[in-house]
């Protein structure tokens, strides 16, 4: 069985990904979403199955359960992340287009990067805890820092973005214009 732990802004509370969740994980206060990551991670490291955590902007595939469910079984060790996507971070773009080229070159259905770059949709092993930073920062910036190890991509992404206005105030203060998308998403 595969679980799912949703993290929620109070603007995004009719997202059809909250419907879908086991646990949410609501951001009342405008905590931010390195806040809101860990509620779900403390959440995810007491259950005894694996638990894929997902944004409310992540548009979850058709058989997102089984799908993710399959991957925890080929890869029990590893943090997986179900969305691979365009636009940021923007120093990632060039290695990210080459590493798809050469996953369907060699038809392997993942890619390997060396930290998670998107807190979209990704699973740590199941009872895995991580020591976060308690000073605001990026979610997906701090989790793959603190896991500190390979982070397998699904390719296609088992989520797409819908890239609306984004709700968390980045602590960099950069606004995010790009378009933000899975490179390739499973139809």
């Amino acid at each position: 069985m595969t679980l799912i732990a949703c993290v929620a802004h109070h603007a995004r509370l009719e997202s059809p990904t909250i419907r879908q969740a086991d646990a949410v994980f609501i951001d009342h206060g405008n905590h931010g979403s390195l806040w809101n990551h860990r509620r779900a991670l403390e959440w995810a490291a007491d259950q005894s199955e694996r638990v894929w955590i997902v944004e409310d902007d992540a548009i979850l595939c058709e058989g997102f359960r089984d799908r993710g469910a399959d991957w925890a079984r080929r890869f029990p060790d590893d943090l997986i992340s179900g969305y691979l996507g365009t636009g940021r971070p923007p120093q990632w773009q060039s290695t990210i287009r080459r590493r798809l080229d050469a996953a369907e070159a060699s038809a392997r259905d993942f890619v390997e990067l060396p930290t998670l770059i998107h807190g979209v949709c990704y699973s740590l092993p199941t009872r895995a805890r991580l020591a976060l930073p308690s000073a605001r920062r990026a979610a997906d910036e701090a989790i793959g820092r603190a896991w500190a190890r390979r982070v397998i991509y699904t390719v296609p992404s088992l989520a797409d973005h819908s890239d609306g206005r984004s709700v968390e105030i980045h602590p960099d203060g950069q606004p995010r214009n790009e378009i933000r998308r899975a490179w390739r998403f499973v139809s």
